[in-house]
């Protein structure tokens, strides 16, 4: 299976290093990175970042607090179905899309592919549905309007599986090689999940999503800077089970970190590495 990094939506929040760690100037960069996966069975993407319906009307689809928040930049040429086509591919051999949670910033390009299957865990649609939680988790970040008329959904329990190097694991999804599983991450959101992807020579790529949001939260020495940490404070549904998968990511690179590559949905340098490969 060939990958491609896609960022599929730049957001500059004020403040700088103080969220991207590296940025000298008033606002951060912060990416939305995405994966679009050559499969037998077609094209599968994992999220898809802003879709051309916030490009075009940004408001009232997305909320105005998380627009003034993370100040997206909506550009058409970093929408996923503008990428599929700029890489030569007819946006209707898409026909898999796995969400890692349906955060506004995931799960706005899900009209713009409205044939392809739909993964997610039943518990997150679930509560995405209901609009769950507090004031920003329920009422700003889950937006249904970006899937209400969407209706092939493929929906799983929240693990049970096999595991997957200490982790629970959803398999068999339904139209997908066995090389791709989901990985439940509960924290940031109740069914949140990381997708592992094994690749031709063996290895896993192993998409976090929004588990961590920095390089440095599963490094050796933990860092992070503060914007991003307050953020993730911010957003969180659940504390401890946040913190603690971030424990086991970083177990899992300290001990498998030659065969495991971990990466998440927002880190610009993690995107840039890849994607210039």
């Amino acid at each position: 299976m060939k990958i491609h990094h896609l960022n599929c939506g730049t957001c500059c929040p004020a403040g700088g290093r103080l969220f991207d760690g590296t940025t000298d100037g008033a606002t951060g960069r912060l990416v939305c990175h995405c994966l679009l996966v050559e499969t037998e069975a077609g094209l599968v993407l994992v999220d898809t970042g802003y879709g051309t319906r916030e490009i075009a009307h940004p408001l009232p689809r997305l909320s105005p607090a998380m627009v003034a928040l993370c100040n997206p930049q909506f550009r058409t040429e970093e929408t996923a179905i503008a990428q599929v086509r700029a890489l030569g591919f007819d946006p209707a051999d898409v026909r898999h899309i796995i969400i890692t949670h349906l955060d506004f910033d995931h799960a706005g390009g899900l009209e713009d592919f409205p044939n392809a299957a739909i993964h997610v865990t039943a518990r997150e649609r679930e509560v995405a549905d209901q609009r769950r939680g507090n004031v920003l988790v329920g009422t700003r970040r889950y937006r249904p309007a970006q899937w209400d008329g969407l209706e092939n959904w493929r929906l799983y329990p929240f693990g049970g599986g096999e595991p997957w190097h200490g982790f629970d694991t959803v398999r068999d999804l339904d139209g997908l090689p066995p090389e791709i599983l989901l990985v439940p991450l509960a924290g940031h959101t109740w069914g949140h999940t990381g997708v592992a992807i094994r690749q031709g020579d063996g290895d896993w790529l192993l998409h976090a999503g929004d588990a961590y949001f920095f390089r440095g939260e599963i490094g050796g020495t933990y860092h992070c800077p503060p914007g991003l940490r307050g953020y993730q404070a911010l957003m969180e549904v659940d504390r401890a089970a946040r913190l603690g998968n971030q424990a086991r990511l970083r177990q899992l690179a300290a001990a498998h970190g030659d065969s495991v590559r971990i990466i998440c949905a927002h880190d610009a340098l993690e995107f840039d590495l890849l994607a210039a490969r």
